[in-house]
């Protein structure tokens, strides 16, 4: 079949697309909820020093030299403070960060990760 033409007939196609395209109900979103933020905490501990404490809320956490040596001595007096509040993710991988820099140092530091409550 060499030289043979396919024709193809779409005069009739957008009026058929047009009609199921119409069919199509759209459904409107309700109930709509932000997601779920989570809480960093970090915990006093006798072995951490406050440099170092220092030093992962500016590095990791992303504080300002001042806002570090508030949550740091915050920390110190009432033996934890929330360092951030994050969607589950980055909380989860910030707490993971600062432990590991933590114990790379031979810090016992301690990081939880919470539900902010609602």
């Amino acid at each position: 079949m060499v030289g043979s033409f396919f024709i193809c007939n779409f005069a009739g196609t957008s009026k058929h697309m047009a009609k199921e395209q119409s069919q199509i109900k759209e459904r409107q979103r309700t109930n709509l909820k932000e997601p779920r933020r989570y809480k960093v905490i970090i915990y006093n501990d006798d072995f951490t020093t406050m440099e170092f404490v220092v030093m992962i809320l500016v590095q990791v956490f992303l504080k300002s030299e001042e806002e570090a040596e508030a949550l740091m001595l915050q920390v110190h007096h009432s033996d934890k403070a929330v360092v951030g509040i994050y969607s589950y993710d980055i909380a989860v991988s910030k707490a993971r960060k600062a432990t590991n820099m933590a114990r790379e140092q031979g810090y016992p530091l301690r990081l939880t990760v919470e539900p902010e409550e609602e």
